[in-house]
């Protein structure tokens, strides 16, 4: 064995794993880094960029069955699937680069392209590599989740990781799973053409605010995607081509593929985490409010710490531990900041607190301030004034945000910095936005929660009066 000794360990380079390397290595630590499959991780190969590019080939094709009303004559999309995955395939090619094992040894940081397992608190094997670290930490990522449908093991089934292989159109693709992975990849198949299916126990996007998923629910139906919910899959069956899955109702649905998209699990199997004291939780490695495990040199961070599975907010973990492993900074994670968006068309977005949650927590003091998207202009013109902002405030500030619409995903930032800066409603009204854009939604949002206040107060038209009365 080559014995090793390092200030920072990573073991997975994934966005989180990739951050904390840089970060670490540009400031002066000595770093190493194990990945024993694909630099970049889930989100670069398999699930954020990947799915977005073919999001992107399937709005394309949308747009031009559905021009009349701009004007244009409607042309049926003449779709090439593999060329779709071509482009997908493109896009993951053009990304790589920045995560690649040459870009990170140019930062300084040694990379070793095997799986680690502790072997002491401080030490981690990786293939004929023994890593003694003063720091060590866990970004190992999730995987999909297969659940144990009687049936399902005997059939071909795709996942978001295997997904990306296909080249033929799916005829009918039938998706176990009404999550943010499993509606986008229907809506986008059948914008490219296929029949889609989607099998969901519960509710579809039961995360996401009722009132909102349903404006987006709406919308996948029209366009043709049949959504079953309440409806649980009891078993699979069949070949490739040629798949039935039975549901509890004893309904029989048939389709020529199956996409499983029921969750994702953290990928904790092989580390040998006994060996260095490091307890589990149900949904990943235990972690304290500054992401450190109960060994207190290692730190676990992404989706693999059992939070919100999503590659900012890995990122957003990995800024809070080079802080403190490199500076001794205290740190604590503020889950009430971390934005979240789902990419179906009209998009889903959320920040802080739902209505539920805010009613729940603060009571009679909420407010919720509404605001439908058709009273805006750029979204009329866009014909796509199919939408909602809610924001729940308390003494004037945001709590949470929640929105269904067109750029759902873009307007959430704005809210995410609210929250993170504790700004007031009055710094949002205050702000100048361009028109027509679909940002002036939520500058109108802030004035919408003032307007009762100045133009419905009695007080203030009095105020008003007495000072024209004295202006000269």
């Amino acid at each position: 064995m080559q014995r090793m000794k390092t200030d920072l360990l990573v073991i997975g380079a994934g966005s989180g794993g990739l951050s904390v390397a840089a970060g670490a290595a540009q400031m002066g630590a000595k770093v190493v880094l194990l990945e024993p499959g694909e630099m970049g991780g889930d989100c670069l190969n398999y699930g954020c960029v990947p799915s977005k590019a073919l999001i992107a080939s399937a709005s394309r094709a949308h747009r031009m069955a559905h021009a009349e009303a701009f004007g244009v004559a409607d042309a049926a999309p003449q779709v090439d699937y593999a060329a779709a995955q071509a482009h997908v395939a493109e896009t993951v090619a053009r990304i790589a680069p920045m995560d690649s094992q040459e870009r990170f040894e140019g930062f300084g940081v040694t990379v070793i392209r095997e799986a680690g397992r502790f072997v002491s608190p401080t030490e981690v094997q990786a293939g004929a590599h023994v890593i003694a670290a003063r720091r060590i930490v866990i970004a190992t990522g999730s995987s999909p989740f297969v659940p144990p449908i009687p049936g399902l093991s005997d059939v071909p089934y795709l996942t978001n990781e295997t997904l990306w292989q296909l080249r033929e159109r799916p005829g009918h693709l039938l998706v176990i799973g009404g999550g943010p992975i499993g509606l986008e990849m229907a809506q986008a198949h059948r914008r490219l053409g296929s029949e889609v299916t989607v099998i969901e126990a519960q509710r579809a996007l039961g995360r996401e605010d009722p009132e909102l998923a349903a404006i987006v629910l709406e919308e996948l139906r029209a366009e043709g995607v049949t959504i079953l919910e309440d409806i649980q899959a009891r078993t699979v069956r069949g070949q490739g081509g040629a798949i039935e899955v039975e549901t509890a109702d004893g309904a029989v649905h048939r389709g020529t593929h199956l996409l499983v998209a029921v969750g994702r699990r953290p990928n904790i199997d092989g580390l040998g985490l006994d060996a260095a004291g490091i307890e589990t939780a149900q949904a990943g490695i235990a972690v304290d409010e500054g992401l450190r495990t109960t060994n207190r040199r290692v730190y676990a961070i992404g989706d693999v710490s059992g939070g919100p599975q999503f590659t900012h907010v890995a990122g957003y973990h990995a800024g809070l531990v080079v802080r403190n492993a490199l500076f001794g900074l205290p740190v604590k994670v503020k889950p009430q900041i971390l934005p979240r968006a789902t990419y179906t068309a009209p998009e889903l977005a959320q920040v802080g607190l739902t209505e539920t949650e805010a009613r729940r927590i603060h009571g009679d003091r909420l407010e919720v301030i509404r605001l439908p998207y058709q009273h805006n202009d750029r979204a009329i013109a866009m014909r796509q004034s199919a939408g909602l902002l809610k924001v729940m405030v308390v003494k004037g500030r945001p709590v949470g945000a929640s929105m269904a619409g067109a750029q759902a995903g873009e307007l959430i930032g704005l809210w995410a910095l609210a929250l993170s800066a504790r700004l007031k409603m009055s710094d949002i009204a205050g702000m100048v936005v361009p028109y027509p854009t679909i940002g002036e939604l939520n500058k109108r949002l802030a004035g919408t929660y003032f307007s009762p206040r100045l133009f419905e107060n009695e007080t203030v038209k009095k105020v008003v009066g007495l000072v024209q009365r004295w202006l000269p």
